[in-house]
């Protein structure tokens, strides 16, 4: 026996007819052909179970039946919406063109005439499950490769969020700060987005994009980078620069992660009455990701220890952003913000400092 022979032997093949007699004759004619998994039903009502139950690889439907007839059958079981919809062979002994035009557009899928011509049967079984099977092979392959590909997505997607952080870190450490500062941040700006009404997927996006906000300071000289007092003028001209060093950095890749961390790199620096920097945008022509960065980024730095400053207190952090609304940052965004204040200071108390971070 080849191997499509075996397969086509071990298939379910659903019988439905209210008369035994025809029934017995269709067990009996498939039975001796080596068809092992035959489903006899005599009540229409115990299609849909059964069929949900057992999900044959063919079905033999008589029409005419007390309950459910044939066509109601067929649109139970369209009403699925199952995209491995066995084929239907519909057991009639009507010839008329309307009656077989109506079961094709119910679902059949062809016919067999009664009384049963033996030969004719089988030949039309053993066709249409040969194309069942092969359908249903096809659909497992496919479900196979869409399995890897989203593997590999995923696994592509992971080795990117892991650069991310890791240069966000790097960032970071060389302004002398810890990495637990962009967990804060990254996270607060999450919850800021999600409470703006961002979807998961865009509240993803900022909680992995931000971390990478400060990544042009990697092109800032340590002399400036690392000086302990006030910058004198050409200094903050060239710190300034390292918003669109970042920006130059993440060029190049298109995925919604990098643009969103490119957009938050050149732009979480801009302030809502146009006097930030690099390029002087105001109110609603800063990118929203970048309004959202910049409150959190100033709101953990401030209340942060650093080797140049002490950290501020919370309640003077939060007065500086309140004066702070509608100079430097979205008033509306400050109003959130300040609306989730608890659960802001539980993201700090979660990622905070450990003893000789610094």
């Amino acid at each position: 026996m080849t191997e499509q022979q075996a397969a086509r032997n071990g298939a379910r093949i659903l019988i439905i007819d209210d008369e035994p007699a025809n029934l017995k004759l269709l067990d009996k004619m498939l039975s001796a052909q080596g068809y092992q998994q035959r489903i006899l039903i005599q009540d229409p009502r115990e299609v849909l179970p059964n069929y949900q139950t057992q999900r044959p690889d063919l079905i033999l439907l008589d029409i005419n039946m007390p309950h459910l007839d044939g066509y109601q059958v067929m649109e139970q079981l369209t009403g699925l919406n199952d995209p491995l919809l066995p084929p239907i062979v519909i057991l009639t002994a009507q010839h008329t063109k309307d009656y077989l035009l109506r079961a094709l557009a119910g679902g059949a899928r062809d016919f067999v005439s009664k009384p049963f011509d033996r030969n004719e049967l089988l030949m039309r079984v053993r066709n249409l499950l040969d194309a069942q099977l092969a359908h249903r092979m096809l659909h497992s392959q496919k479900d196979v490769l869409e399995a890897m590909v989203r593997e590999r997505t995923e696994e592509l997607h992971h080795t990117r969020l892991q650069v991310v952080q890791r240069l966000g870190k790097a960032a970071e450490y060389r302004d002398e700060e810890t990495g637990n500062h962009i967990l804060r941040m990254s996270h607060i700006c999450a919850l800021l987005a999600r409470r703006i009404g961002w979807d998961d997927a865009q509240c993803d996006l900022i909680l992995n994009a931000s971390p990478m906000h400060d990544i042009g300071k990697i092109g800032i000289p340590d002399a400036i980078l690392q000086k302990p007092g006030k910058f004198e003028p050409p200094e903050w001209e060239i710190m300034k620069t390292h918003a669109a060093i970042g920006a130059k950095l993440l060029e190049g890749d298109e995925s919604e992660l990098m643009r969103m961390a490119r957009e938050i790199a050149i732009s979480h620096h801009e302030k809502w009455d146009g006097s930030g920097y690099p390029h002087g945008l105001s109110g609603e022509d800063i990118p929203m990701s970048g309004r959202i960065a910049a409150l959190a980024d100033v709101f953990d730095a401030l209340t942060s220890v650093r080797p140049y400053k002490k950290a501020w207190t919370v309640e003077a952090a939060v007065d500086l952003i309140k004066e702070s609304s509608g100079k430097h940052f979205d008033p509306a965004l400050v109003d959130i913000f300040l609306s989730e204040l608890p659960n802001i200071l539980a993201i700090r108390e979660r990622f905070s400092e450990e003893p000789g971070a610094h």
